[in-house]
């Protein structure tokens, strides 16, 4: 089974900082104008970092359909590499609109993977003048995207670990769970903030239930993540319903109104939430 990797701004900032070191060292080493590093994503491949040297050839960002890349070429070659000295000129890569697009000649790519040989995306280096590259130079552009792929797996270890500290369990398209567990501090807070609202956005979300049951008040004092979080995602369009109220915060609300100011449905548990929502599970024959 394949990996899936997300592409907010703020993953992979391991394999972007390097690779930006490595970039320098590749240019000068392959004598190209550009390296740059791809990511593949459902329908198209995405360039994640990229480094030109004179000519800004390929910027951040970039983004084209799966099927039109050289990527796809130098993912499905039985070597997990693809050369031409001539974009222009190679009967395969010259139909293809990216080599129209880009004017460059000289190509070398190799597949980038994580450290469990699932496909991130590519490792490639191109320059507008014709090059011949040797498979010296082939085996020294796979040894950098190995550099790369225990990187991919270090983002992608603090990825995730990010997310345990911020539970979200899907139910179904459009409705997701926010379990709030022990103690919010203000680094939980930032995470709580920055992953849900980016969750709720990328997966389109209608309905997020919040389930504070876990929660530990520290100090009598309700943590203000909570009202920001729903307050901005009312803002974005999401429906958010609250259980799980303990008699602890309950009572501590009594002093404190802003939980009940906001404008949420509150229940006593999911199965009322899901209930509120109308959605239920049917057992089967």
């Amino acid at each position: 089974m394949s990996s899936q990797y997300n592409l907010a701004s703020s993953e992979f900032q391991s394999l972007k900082t390097a690779s930006q070191r490595l970039f320098n060292i590749i240019s000068e080493h392959l004598n190209v104008n550009t390296a740059y590093v791809t990511k593949r994503g459902e329908h198209e491949m995405t360039v994640l970092s990229s480094y030109n040297e004179h000519e800004e050839i390929i910027p951040e960002g970039y983004s084209v359909e799966y099927g039109g890349t050289y990527c796809r070429l130098i993912i499905s070659d039985d070597n997990n590499a693809m050369t031409t000295e001539n974009l222009m000129k190679d009967e395969v890569t010259q139909q293809l609109e990216v080599t129209s697009q880009l004017d460059v000649k000289g190509f070398l790519g190799v597949t980038l993977t994580d450290s469990e040989g699932n496909v991130f995306g590519t490792l490639c280096v191109m320059d507008k003048e014709e090059k011949q590259f040797s498979d010296e130079d082939i085996h020294y552009l796979k040894s950098m995207a190995e550099i790369l792929s225990h990187l991919i797996e270090l983002d992608q270890t603090k990825y995730n670990m990010d997310y345990l500290t911020v539970p979200i369990i899907p139910i179904t398209q459009g409705i997701s769970i926010l379990t709030i567990q022990g103690i919010i501090d203000e680094q939980r807070s930032a995470k709580i903030i920055n992953n849900v609202l980016q969750y709720g956005s990328s997966q389109q979300i209608e309905y997020f239930i919040i389930d504070l049951s876990g929660l530990v008040i520290l100090d009598g004092n309700f943590p203000q993540v909570i009202i920001q979080l729903v307050q901005s995602l009312q803002l974005m369009g999401i429906e958010t319903i609250i259980t799980g109220i303990s008699p602890e915060i309950a009572k501590h609300e009594v002093n404190n109104i802003q939980l009940l100011q906001l404008k949420t449905k509150t229940v006593q548990n999911l199965e009322a939430a899901l209930d509120y929502i109308g959605f239920y599970l049917a057992e089967k024959d």
